[in-house]
This record gives structure tokens, C-alpha cells and sequence, in this order.
């Protein structure tokens, strides 16, 4: 009797656990985002997969310096599922930011990202908060070529501290 028992609660823990996996995957290899259809569920609906071309998933134009002739001295330039349809669900976004002398990426943060940035010219200083009880302030100077990461939910921001432009290309 006691052994029946104990596999019956075993043989229901396999279950449980098994009712309670799950696979953080997308359902399709890809969702390319539709901006014409009148549909809107969470943002976009997905373009037929039959109607997809090489196009939805190219962009053109982080060649370009963006114009930081404004208060802060730098220009973000977004490649979102806006500017790549093809980047819709799949969770990750790029940015290319210039910067004037002294032009500044105010302190924000990105609840649900994670940040890798590399500098493509000038000398940037950047840094974050962490969030445990002492708040430390982490920063660093980088240099062409230099790579940083923010973690998840952290404050952080980026200045160029040289005399001259710089450009950094980050991912998130």
C-alpha cells in the first residue's frame, strides 16, 4: 500500500513539474512587423510569412552622423521594429548615438534590457547605479573600440568627455 502511495506522489511531482515548464521561444521563426494592417494586437501584426523579403530584415543609415546641434549635444538614431520590421518579437533593438564635444546621454534605464555598447570614435565616459543598498557608482573612460555593458534595470548614461565628436553603436 505505502509503496503505491509513494509513487503515485512521485509519479504527480513529475507532472507538477512538467505542467509548470515552459518554452520562452517564439512560437515562429519570425514576426515581421505589418504597419499597414488595420489589425493592432500588442503593437503589430505579423506580415504573411509568404510576403517576406530580405528587405524586412535590412536597414540603411548608421552610416550617417546624426545632428547634435541640440541642448544635449547628441543624437540617438533607433533601428526598432519601426525601421526594421523584421527586429518585431525578437527582442532586441540597435542604436547608433553621436555626440558633440561634451554631449551627454542622460542617466536612464531599461527595465527589461540588458545594454552592450562599443565606441566607434572619440572618448566616452560611461557608468551606472547599482541598485543594492550601497547604490555604488560604476564609470569608466572608454576608447575606440572599447566595449561596456549596463546590466538589466540599472541607471546608466554616456558623455563624451574629448574635445572632438564621438560615435558609439549599442545593442539592447
Amino acid at each position: 500500500m505505502w509503496n503505491k502511495l509513494i509513487l503515485l506522489n512521485v509519479v504527480a511531482l513529475t507532472f507538477n513539474y512538467i505542467a509548470l515548464a515552459y518554452e520562452p521561444s517564439p512560437l515562429q521563426d519570425f514576426c515581421v512587423a505589418d504597419p499597414n494592417s488595420s489589425v493592432k494586437v500588442n503593437g503589430v501584426t505579423c506580415k504573411n510569412p509568404m510576403q517576406v523579403q530580405a528587405e524586412d530584415f535590412f536597414f540603411s543609415g548608421l552610416h550617417l552622423r546624426g545632428n547634435t546641434s541640440n541642448q544635449l549635444g547628441s543624437k540617438v538614431t533607433p533601428v526598432f521594429a519601426t525601421q526594421l520590421p523584421g527586429l518585431n518579437t525578437l527582442g532586441i533593438s540597435m542604436v547608433r548615438i553621436d555626440y558633440a564635444p561634451w554631449g551627454l546621454n542622460p542617466p536612464h534605464t531599461h527595465p527589461r534590457a540588458t545594454e552592450i555598447l562599443t565606441v566607434l570614435e572619440g572618448t566616452l565616459q560611461v557608468g551606472f547605479v547599482t541598485s543594492n543598498p550601497d547604490n555604488r557608482f560604476i564609470t569608466k573612460v572608454l576608447q575606440k573600440g572599447d566595449v561596456f555593458v549596463f546590466p538589466v534595470g540599472l541607471v546608466h548614461f554616456q558623455r563624451n568627455v574629448g574635445n572632438g565628436n564621438a560615435v558609439l553603436l549599442l545593442l539592447h
